[in-house]
Formats: C-alpha cells, structure tokens, sequence
C-alpha cells in the first residue's frame, strides 16, 4: 500500500509539535509522505493564493485530495475509518492537505474531492498535523480491530 501523502504549508521546526506529529506518524503502517511548502507572503488573500497554488501544483494529478477545512465534514473516528476504506478502494494515491495560517483557497477547496474537518474548533495549522496523524493512528487501530479505540466511551452523537 502506498503512504498517504500529507501536503502542508509552512516548515514544521522543532517543537511539541513537530514531537506530537512525529509519535504518532512513527506508528503509522505506513507512515504519511510528508511534502512541507513555504508559506506565502503577502495580505491574507494573496497568502492565501500563493499558498492554495502551490499546494495544487504539488498534488498528484490523479489524488484523492482530503481538505483539511473548518467548514468541512467532522465525522467521528469510526465514520472516518469507513471514510478511510472508501477512500483507499478508489485506488487514486491519497493526499491530505493543509493550509496556512489563512487556510485554504477556494481553488484548493474546488479540487478537493472531500473536506474534513477536526470539529467546530480552530486549530493552528501546525498542531494539525499531530491531530490528524493520530485520527489516521486510531483510523487503522479501529480497522485493524486494535484496543487503542476504546469504542464504548460515550459519545456526543
């Protein structure tokens, strides 16, 4: 199985959370393809441009692309590990992208073919990685049958 491939915006530096990405990416089987892109100068909408450009330019033509986006879909972890299968059955290499500090531009959210959201709360684009290399952690735990997910804590449906 190829890796899912996470493009981002901005260089992730040392920190708790380049620490907090690397623990859980390190238990992904396989782990995320990392590309980081520089973040773009400029207003809030020509950051914004910049950035959504060149995340487009580094997706595979053929991606599955998964937004990262506030506005998106905020399945709870077992809808996102049926998510995760549909996905994966398409066949196309699965991409996840996150923005900058602006977030996405309306180009990448037009390309996007789903877009997914860590719930109602902002989160600095940094911290979702971490995030989001945990819930693929706890995604494969949940399909693989795995006790990391402790499916019968209650829930807020």
């Amino acid at each position: 199985m190829k890796p899912p491939r996470l493009i981002a915006i901005g260089r992730l530096k040392p920190g708790p959370e380049a620490a907090l990405f690397a623990q859980y990416n390190a238990r992904l089987r396989p782990p995320f393809a990392v590309t980081e892109l520089a973040e773009a100068q400029g207003s809030p909408a020509e950051a914004r441009r910049r950035e959504g450009a060149a995340l487009l330019a580094a997706l595979p033509e053929a991606a599955y692309a998964v937004a990262l986006d506030l506005g998106g879909a905020a399945p709870g972890s077992e809808a996102l590990a049926a998510l995760a299968a549909r996905w994966e059955a398409t066949g196309r290499p699965l991409c996840f992208l996150i923005g900058g500090a602006e977030g996405l531009d309306p180009a990448v959210l037009a390309r996007a073919d789903h877009r997914l959201s860590l719930g109602p709360l902002t989160w600095p684009h940094f911290l979702v990685r971490g995030l989001l290399a945990e819930q693929w952690y706890r995604v494969q735990a949940i399909r693989a049958g795995h006790p990391y997910h402790r499916a019968w804590r209650p829930r807020r449906d």
